[in-house]
Formats: C-alpha cells, structure tokens, sequence
C-alpha cells in the first residue's frame, strides 16, 4: 500500500479511532443500498472491522466499478470480525415508506449481528434505535471505512439479487438495471406493466401518465 492510499484510509478512519480511544471495543459501520430503486428490496449491511483494519481501496461503493466491489467484498469478509444484513421487500417499502424502510433495514442489519457492537457508524442523518454510541454521518460512506465496507457488501448482494429477479421477471431488464429508474426499464412498465416486486408507491406517476394516455 502506498503512501497516498494509506493517508486516505487513515482520514476515513477518523471516527472510528476516535470512538476506540473513548475506549469502545467494537464498532459497526451499517449502510443501506437500493433506497432510489423503482423495483426490488432495500438492502442493508453492517460490519465490524478489526481495530486498524485498513483495507486497500475501501470506499464510497459507488465510487467503484463492479469487480472491484466483488474483489473487494471477498476482501472484507476474510477481515470482518462479523457481518450482518437487513432487507425491507417493496410492499413494506409501500406501507412505511422509503425512509423508515431504510433505517428499518438497518436497524435489522445491526441487530442481527452475533457480536454485538458497542458503537454503531450510521450513513444518513437520522440516529438508529440503538443502547449505545450511535453516530449518524452524512456521506458516512464517504467518511468512514466500516461504512464503506458496509456500503460495498450491500451493493454486491443486492446486485445478485436483482441479476436473480431478473430471470423470474424478464423483460425489464433489472439485471442491467438493478431495478432503477432508467428509460429502458420505464418503457417496460408503460408496456408490460408492474410485477410483484415493483414498489407501488413509486410508480404512481409512471402508471397515471400511462392510463391516461399522456406518456409521451
């Protein structure tokens, strides 16, 4: 590992040293992905990483190209102390919502971990229900490595996932896609219809504009 690589993981491992020097033993990092897809689950991960475990090109998920996030992903889970997932389906996602879906799915990520954490490293700004240090942090992927290792292993599972929906409802291209908005999978719904794992509440305007004949 280079020096400029080292120097970048030690600045996202700010907030975990800090909360190890206040004398936590293990600390969580949990992140959710999906929250913007019009199809599929919202997914959640959390993981516990060894103090200074610095993971050679740990980052924001999104930030990487798909192999790098699987090679990545095999990485964490040699290294990981414990990983754990939450995971909302779309009729809930309907029910409560996307926001209390994803801090739901989270706080199923957490609380499904074997060792149990004594701080918890959120992506977001809003707190989890948890008795202990809990730390929200906006672009926490970004900001932090548990977080981002969270954030890959997520993104890695629901991937596979979509890839799976997509043999059992053809036609909308979710294993390009992974179920998120983009024209080819709009025009599938406008022609095709929904199935059972579109969220509902998310294509309200989608349907209308197509039943009332005005999608263009």
């Amino acid at each position: 590992m280079d020096k400029s690589e080292y120097e970048r993981l030690e600045r996202m491992y700010v907030y975990e040293r800090g909360l190890f020097e206040e004398g936590c033993a293990s600390i969580a990092g949990v992140d959710e992905v999906g929250r913007g897809s019009l199809a599929g689950p919202v997914v959640a991960c959390a993981v516990i990483l060894p103090k200074d475990c610095f993971i050679e090109n740990v980052n924001d998920s999104k930030k990487l190209s798909s192999k790098k996030r699987v090679d990545l992903t095999s990485l964490i889970k040699e290294r990981a102390a414990d990983i754990a997932f939450g995971m909302v389906m779309p009729a809930e996602i309907d029910a409560i919502n996307i926001l209390n879906a994803s801090l739901k799915a989270m706080e199923m990520a957490v609380d499904s971990l074997k060792m149990k954490p004594d701080a918890v490293l959120a992506d977001g700004n809003r707190g989890l229900t948890f008795n202990g240090r809990n730390l929200s942090i906006v672009k926490g992927d970004q900001k932090s490595l548990s977080i981002a290792s969270a954030s890959i292993i997520a993104k890695v599972f629901r991937d596979s996932l979509m890839r799976a929906y997509d043999k059992l409802f053809p036609g909308y291209d979710l294993s390009q896609n992974k179920g998120y908005g983009v024209k080819k999978h709009i025009e599938a719904i406008k022609a095709i219809g929904h199935c059972p794992i579109h969220r509902m509440s998310f294509l309200k305007n989608i349907l209308n504009k197509n039943e009332n004949g005005n999608d263009e």
